[in-house]
Parts: structure tokens; C-alpha cells; sequence
């Protein structure tokens, strides 16, 4: 393993500078801004009506809202190491940049290519989310029945507009979504607890441990996935190295209890002892949520929820577009992509790799809709599944370069940055291994060609173990840039040189 440096200085002849039209709009978020993108990306609204009914009908049924709080501690301890890794570097890169500067230059382009697939995966996962549910929600409520393929391709393109008109654009609507969808989450709980009450069951032993607890635990995971991207938006926060550590505890803390008090309103709406039974009869449709809602708030704020999910499906397409096209444009502006990808426009909008992430994303749902696949039971499980796995995989390559960096560092602070991050990574390896083992589950299908998607993250690590040695050998310029393109917060604006042929 290479040992990387993070500095920041002036770096105007470098191959990593930024220029007019190839830089990131510095400066343009908060705490609350970076707070909203994560949370959006989480979904709330859409994570309970999907993931929180996963986890009662085929994890631990009445025991979910500990399998929820279990989780929210794991990925606690990890954002412990993840803040102060992100107080000395602050990249659009994420955790590509966080394993470069821990692993080394081949190990970040792993780490790179796992995450560009995950990421772009995420989003073709959630052009099929939005089309079903804009399809069935609409002509349920308006009687008009376009086919969910329109749908999802018209919220990518309203995605990609909000995107290139600035992060701070989509921050914005992105908040307004998140306090509405979590809004009539709040007001379903406040009904529950007034009228039913909230069962303490929940959390005895035969709850925790009836059904399957290792998967009541893999599934809860997903449903966190998407708090790591607060290292994404770190150079275009305002004073990154306290933003982003703040917003990831705020973020991880809200999550965990949104997931936990609403799993424990549903569990105990239904009673704790039939929450998964109850829960499994509502598989195929649904609407276990909507079903309870309808008893609890009436059919006008079921109404209301069907909408808000709707808005909450959108919200987590924009929040995973901006955090692909990132990833794109970290890969763009490293070289190891078409330097292309790190052109922005004038709002600071990494606006060439958003087109480049619209298209892939809309091909390939395009290619699902015309063999006549139904998106729920195919596009959608097996892309956000794979999708899943690869976030999971990248933190914890995180945890284990937290730890590598700041050993090298010779840190004091051994129980943030040594016995936090371990916990985390072998916490978090724990669920790897669950998913890979079910990754059936995980991604809603036993076909073939969905069990071995897994088989995309070995090749992501073999390309990536092979393009290292290659950019050494062939193009030292840019394997070389990958230690400088660590930290950007410091550079200047000027336009960057072009790379000498290696010849020279």
C-alpha cells in the first residue's frame, strides 16, 4: 500500500485543479442541506412501506424495531472513524476517496468502481420504484393508467433538471419532501400510541428472536443505506470538516428512530405475536401500511400518504442521481474516467456526468420495460439488491481504510479512530456475508441471473486491481494525481493543464 498524503495548497498546474466550468459550487450547503440529501436518499415514507415490511414478514416479525435500533448503533459506531476521517479530507469522492487515501491508489479505484456501480444500480432501481407506484397510485386515484415506464422516464428527467440547476436547488425541494413524508409517518405513530398504545412485547425475548433475527438485521441495514453519501457533498459544504460530521450523526440518529418507533407502531397495531404473519399477507401488495393507516387516520390521509410517497420515491431518484453523478465526476476529474465527466456549469453542477447517469440509468430500465418485465417483481429487486451490496462492501473497505490512516498517523485517539472503526468493519463485514448468503432475499428473486449479480463487485475488484498497475506503467501522470485529487477544499481555480503523453 502506497502511503497517500491529503494536503491542500495551490495546485493550479495539477492535473486534479479545477477551473471554470470544472468545479463544484463551494460553499452552497449546511448542516440541514446535507442532512435533507442523506435523508432523502434514505426515503422515509418509502422505507417503511417496503423495507420495514420486509424486515416484520421475513426477518425477527414483532421483535423488527430492536433489529432497527441494533443497526442505528452499528452504523453510530462506524460514523464515529467516518467524521473524523472526514475532518481531514473533504472530496466529492466519497467513499472512493476515503479508501484511496486509507488502501492506496489501487484499493480507491476498487472502492470507485464498486461505488459507480452501486450508485448508478440504485437509480435504474428506482426508475422502476417510481413508475409502479406513479402507474398504480395515479389511476387508482385520477383513473389514468400510463404505462410505469413513462413514469419512472419522466421523474429521471425531472431529476436531472433539479440536478443541474445546483445542489442547492435540490436540497431544497429535497427538505420540503422529507418534512412532509415524515410528517404523516409522525402523525400514524402519534395515532397508534394514543389508541393502541406501544407494546413493550416488541422487545422481550421471544419477539427479538422469533423468525429470523440475521435477517431481520440485513434487512434493517438497507433501510440506512444512503447516510454515507455526507462525504459526497463535503467541498460543496460550508465549512465541511464540521458539516459533514455533523450531519452524518444527525442523520444516522434520525433514521434509526424514524425506523424504530414506526416498525414499533406497526408491530404493535397488529399485536407483536401476529405482526409477521399479518405482515406476510400483505407481501405481495404492499400495502401493510396503507391497510393499518386506513384504520388509523381514515381514507383521506391514505390518501394523502399514497401521494407523499410518491413525492418520497421522487425525492430518494434525485437524492441517488446526485450522489451517481458525483462518483461520476470524482472518477471524471481523477482521469480514470473521460475527464469530461469533471465539466460543470455555471451553477456549480457536475452537469456532464448527470447526462452520462440519466442515459445508462434510463437504457437500462428501457431494457426491462421492453422485454415485458413487470418492474416490481423484476427491475426493482435485483438493482437496488445489488445496489444494497455494493454500498454495504464500500463501508466496509471505509472501515477498515479509517483504521490503516490514522495507524499511520500513529493517532492517540485509539477509540475513535482504531476500536470504533473496527467494530464497525467487522459489524458491518457480519452483514456482508448475510447478504451475499441471501442475497435471494435481499434482491426479492432466487433467478439465475439475479444470484450471480454478486459476481459484478469481482469484477469491479479485479478491473480495478489490473487498471492500478496500468495507470502506473502507462500513464504515471494520472496514477500519480490520484494522491493529489485527495483533498480539494484548498485548491484554486484555475483551468487545468493538459496531462503530458507518458512518452514525455
Amino acid at each position: 500500500m502506497e502511503k497517500l498524503s491529503a494536503s491542500t495548497g495551490s495546485a493550479s498546474t495539477s492535473p486534479a485543479s479545477t477551473g471554470p466550468g470544472s468545479g463544484l459550487r463551494r460553499g452552497t450547503l449546511g448542516t440541514p442541506g446535507v442532512v435533507f440529501l442523506v435523508l432523502a436518499a434514505v426515503a422515509p415514507l418509502t422505507g417503511t412501506v417496503v423495507v420495514a415490511s420486509l424486515a416484520i414478514a421475513l426477518g425477527n416479525g414483532g421483535g423488527t424495531p430492536f433489529a432497527f435500533l441494533v443497526i442505528a448503533a452499528l452504523f453510530l459506531i462506524f460514523a464515529v472513524g467516518y467524521a473524523q476521517m472526514s475532518r481531514v479530507l473533504v472530496n466529492a469522492g466519497g467513499f472512493y476517496a476515503f479508501v484511496l487515501n486509507g488502501l492506496g491508489r489501487t484499493g480507491g479505484l476498487v472502492a470507485g468502481l464498486i461505488a459507480t456501480l452501486g450508485y448508478n444500480f440504485f437509480v435504474v432501481g428506482t426508475i422502476g420504484t417510481s413508475g409502479f407506484f406513479m402507474q398504480t397510485i395515479i389511476a387508482q386515484l385520477t383513473g389514468l393508467d400510463v404505462h410505469w415506464y413513462v413514469w419512472g422516464l419522466l421523474s429521471i428527467v425531472a431529476s436531472f433538471l433539479l440536478a443541474r440547476r445546483g445542489i442547492d436547488i435540490s436540497s431544497a425541494v429535497l427538505g420540503i419532501a422529507l418534512v412532509l413524508e415524515t410528517l404523516v409517518l409522525v402523525v400514524f405513530d402519534v395515532s397508534v400510541l394514543v389508541r393502541t398504545g406501544f407494546s413493550v412485547e416488541a422487545f422481550s425475548p421471544d419477539a427479538i428472536f422469533s423468525g429470523s433475527l440475521p435477517i431481520g438485521l440485513l434487512l434493517a441495514a438497507t433501510a440506512f443505506l444512503g447516510f454515507e453519501a455526507t462525504s459526497l457533498f463535503g467541498e460543496e459544504a460550508k465549512n465541511p470538516s464540521r458539516t459533514v460530521p455533523r450531519a452524518t450523526y444527525i442523520a444516522v440518529s434520525i433514521i434509526g428512530v424514524v425506523f424504530a418507533l414506526t416498525s414499533w407502531a406497526v408491530v404493535s397495531a397488529t399485536g407483536v405475536a401476529q405482526a409477521q404473519s399479518a405482515s406476510q399477507e400483505h407481501l405481495e401488495s404492499g400495502d401493510l401500511l396503507f391497510s393499518l393507516a386506513g384504520q388509523y387516520l381514515g381514507d383521506p390521509l391514505v390518501k394523502v400518504m399514497m401521494v407523499l410517497l410518491l413525492v418520497s420515491l421522487f425525492a430518494a431518484m434525485l437524492a441517488f442521481h446526485n450522489s451517481a453523478a458525483r462518483y461520476l465526476y470524482a472518477l471524471g476529474r481523477a482521469r480514470v474516467f473521460p475527464y469530461a465527466l469533471a465539466r460543470t456549469n455555471a451553477g456549480g453542477s457536475p452537469v456532464v456526468a448527470c447526462v452520462v447517469q440519466a442515459v445508462f440509468a434510463v437504457v437500462v430500465a428501457g431494457a426491462f420495460a421492453l422485454a415485458g418485465l413487470d418492474p416490481i417483481t423484476s427491475l426493482v429487486p435485483s438493482m437496488i439488491g445489488f445496489g444494497t451490496l455494493c454500498i454495504m462492501v464500500l463501508q466496509v473497505l471505509a472501515a477498515l481504510a479509517i483504521i490503516v490512516h490514522f495507524r499511520r498517523q500513529r493517532d492517540p485517539r485509539i477509540g475513535r479512530t482504531l476500536v470504533a472503526p473496527l467494530i464497525a468493519m467487522l459489524g458491518l463485514g457480519t452483514i456482508v456475508v448475510l447478504a451475499i448468503i441471501n442475497f435471494d432475499i435481499v434482491a426479492g428473486s432466487d433467478a439465475l441471473a439475479v444470484r450471480l449479480l454478486p459476481l459484478l463487485l469481482v469484477v469491479a475488484v479485479i478491473v480495478g486491481l489490473i487498471l492500478g498497475p496500468y495507470l502506473k506503467r502507462k500513464r504515471p501522470q494520472v496514477y500519480a494525481a490520484l494522491a493529489e485529487d485527495m483533498d480539494k477544499a484548498g485548491l484554486d481555480d484555475a483551468e487545468p493543464e493538459p496531462l503530458p503523453s507518458p512518452a514525455a
